[in-house]
């Protein structure tokens, strides 16, 4: 079978960064939180009709050649048809999408990770099939050129796009505050505050804030230290032309815990984002959803 040993996330699949964690798109994405290809826009992808039907060993030797000349083709797909091909990639070689949903500020890593979950229960061989014929309507003179040895494979989702999602390895001694905040070194976060020397609501270069950052990553510990050093909890963040509230980053997560923590610190879940929408409306969770309405509704 081509599955191999599966990777461990969509991020190092890819060898996306997310330190720190910027939109490659300048937009946003998270919104509703909806996984439908319609919402990636790969609901209107056309990678062309299904060529001859392959089995067993053909289908396997077929998806790695196709596999191999993804790297090739880096310059020239779309980004959406880059998602269609990491997903079925995703499919081949881990199954049904496995792992959480990434942090609200890693645009890219919540793109790949709903293009992958969206494909649910597809099985390998269908998933192989789409991934072969997208490759050969995108490359259709490469279906005919001579295999290319093993060792040269990398697969999408390997070396073939590492170029494009780096990460950052930050030095000790280059660390700011929001590094640690991110890493959640709560002794150092809380030492540096209680000693005057960062401002609890102070904002990095995008305009996230600490509690910004505890909340993406879910450090439920971290974000109760910054509220008892008085942290803005109805702090809302920008980026770009993009405006999100604090509430509405930890529900689309579904860190209901971290969700509680905020409610029951003052948080004001009336508060919409750029689009309109509530807290409550950003989230997939049922139970995220009736808490928020429990604060929202009018006491009496």
């Amino acid at each position: 079978m081509a599955s191999g040993s599966p990777s461990s996330s969509p991020d190092t699949a890819t060898g996306s960064g997310t330190d720190p964690a910027r939109p490659d798109t300048g937009e946003p994405f998270g919104g509703a939180g909806s996984d439908s290809d319609s919402d990636l826009g790969l609901g209107k992808l056309d990678c062309g009709a299904m060529g001859e039907r392959l089995e067993g060993e053909e289908l396997e030797r077929e998806f790695d050649f196709a596999a191999d000349r993804v790297k090739d083709l880096i310059q020239t797909a779309s980004r959406e048809q880059l998602l269609y091909l990491y997903a079925r990639y995703k499919q081949v070689k881990v199954g049904k999408c496995n792992t959480p949903k990434p942090g609200f500020f890693d645009f890219e890593g919540q793109r790949k990770w709903q293009a992958w979950k969206q494909l649910g229960d597809m099985d390998a061989e269908q998933a192989m099939q789409e991934y072969i014929s997208c490759v050969n309507v995108l490359d259709p003179e490469g279906a005919s050129k001579e295999r290319r040895g093993a060792e040269r494979r990398t697969g999408f989702g390997g070396a073939t796009v590492s170029s494009l999602y780096q990460e950052e390895m930050i030095r000790e001694e280059d660390k700011n505050i929001f590094d640690y905040c991110r890493e959640n070194n709560i002794d150092h976060v809380n030492n540096a505050i209680s000693s005057q020397k960062v401002d609890v609501n102070a904002k990095d270069e995008e305009g996230r804030a600490l509690l910004h950052w505890a909340c993406d990553r879910g450090h439920k510990e971290l974000v109760s230290v910054l509220l008892q050093h008085k942290a803005d909890i109805n702090s809302q963040m920008k980026i770009k032309s993009f405006i999100f509230p604090l509430l509405s980053s930890a529900s689309a997560c579904e860190f209901g815990e971290i969700v509680e923590l905020l409610l029951n610190a003052g948080a004001d879940p009336s508060i919409k984002d750029m689009e309109g929408s509530l807290p409550e409306e950003v989230t997939e969770s049922s139970a995220i959803s009736s808490l928020l309405r429990q604060y929202t509704a009018p006491k009496g």
